[in-house]
């Protein structure tokens, strides 16, 4: 399998993307079709500007090639500089027969129904541990190793929280997979930073709506903002899942393997007939040029082109849509227990982080100045 390794670093005063490989002709093509991808002679590699939504969409446009994108040196809290640079481990690749295994093992965890996404992730960080296991020329698989690679691959170099338990949660899932007694290791797993979601206004939900000239464009985001979809829930939709009589939308297993209903909004309903009258879909209630099924990375591009459109300086994401939805909700006086039902929320904990970023939550409180 080609490997392609994404690393944050500085060129010309910017935050960017490198992307490195070996001479391949195939990924050097595939990579021009992005239109921010250039080359720098002074580093000698591909690059792109530094955002989230240019992770996604250089993750998701190398995948297609089926190579393994190592993004590990993206996670680094702070670009590399002149002054100041953290040498990544010069990690050995593995063997033919490693790659084989490793296909089995993704094998086994379809069988087990896990999500795409979840077993592409899974796979990554296994591939990582095995060739930092050969660097160490461990023989065994003990807890000491995935402690010593817990450290030096991802607290010593500053990676996130949320990438420190994927790595935990594929090696040990790994280890399962190799009948190998998972609970007797004691990795500790750190605690996730308790962030605040993004959350838009009504008028900036619209500025989006209306800077979205494209039917097709505007119908999807107008979907994933008044149903509260996860993108990807909003792809999978068929049009046998619009329940136009009794104005819901059917969720069929989504996250946790989940079925639900959320919302039919009558003023979507008249946008979503227009968009069916011009576009005539055929199974899915999106679908791509070849009549396949619309990709998240082009659903990011339509939100990061409406954005360019606007004035809003907030870091906008499609999920940010979801929570704005959902907080919106609670701010006309919505049952926060409706909300986690249409948001299909297993534990009602997630749902209440809406009530500390609801406007009218907080403009209830009387400020103790204000008694002075």
């Amino acid at each position: 399998m080609k490997t392609v390794t994404l690393e944050r670093f500085e060129h010309r005063g910017n935050e960017q993307i490198a992307i490195r490989f070996d001479i391949d002709n195939t990924i050097r093509n595939h990579l021009k079709k992005l239109p921010d991808v250039a080359w720098s002679q002074t580093h000698k590699t591909f690059y792109m500007p530094f955002s989230t939504e240019n992770k996604a969409l250089l993750f998701a446009h190398l995948r297609e090639l089926g190579v393994f994108v190592d993004y590990s040196g993206l996670l680094a809290q702070k670009p590399e500089t002149s002054t100041q640079k953290e040498r990544p481990l010069a990690l050995p690749t593995i063997a033919p027969e490693t790659g084989q295994e490793l296909e089995r093992f993704k094998m086994w965890m379809q069988q087990k129904r896990l999500s795409p996404n979840t077993i592409d992730t899974y796979i990554e960080v296994t591939v990582l541990f095995l060739r930092y296991s050969l660097l160490k020329k461990a023989d065994s698989y003990t807890a000491r190793l995935i402690e010593n690679f817990n450290y030096e691959h991802i607290v010593r170099p500053g990676k996130s929280i949320s990438y420190q338990n994927q790595c935990i949660n594929g090696i040990k899932k790994y280890l399962q997979y190799k009948g190998h007694t998972v609970e007797a290791l004691q990795v500790q797993r750190p605690k996730k930073q308790k962030r605040l979601p993004q959350v838009l206004s009504a008028d900036e939900v619209k500025s989006i709506l209306t800077a979205t000239v494209n039917l097709k464009h505007k119908t999807l985001l107008s979907l994933v903002y008044s149903a509260g979809l996860r993108i990807g829930e909003a792809i999978d939709l068929k049009l046998s899942d619009i329940d136009e009589q009794r104005m819901l939308i059917h969720i069929k297993q989504a996250k946790g393997k989940k079925d639900r209903y959320t919302l039919l909004s009558p003023s979507f309903l008249k946008l979503l007939k227009e968009y069916l009258a011009s576009y005539k879909p055929k199974t899915y209630l999106f679908e791509g040029q070849n009549s396949d099924q619309y990709s998240s990375r082009s659903a990011q591009q339509v939100l990061k082109e409406a954005l360019s459109h606007t004035q809003i300086k907030k870091h906008v994401t499609l999920h940010t849509l979801r929570h704005s939805f959902a907080t919106h909700l609670l701010e006309n006086g919505t049952d926060i227990r409706y909300i986690q039902t249409l948001l299909g929320h297993n534990d009602p904990k997630t749902t209440m982080i809406y009530t500390h970023v609801s406007q009218s939550s907080i403009q209830r409180i009387k400020n103790p100045f204000d008694f002075l």
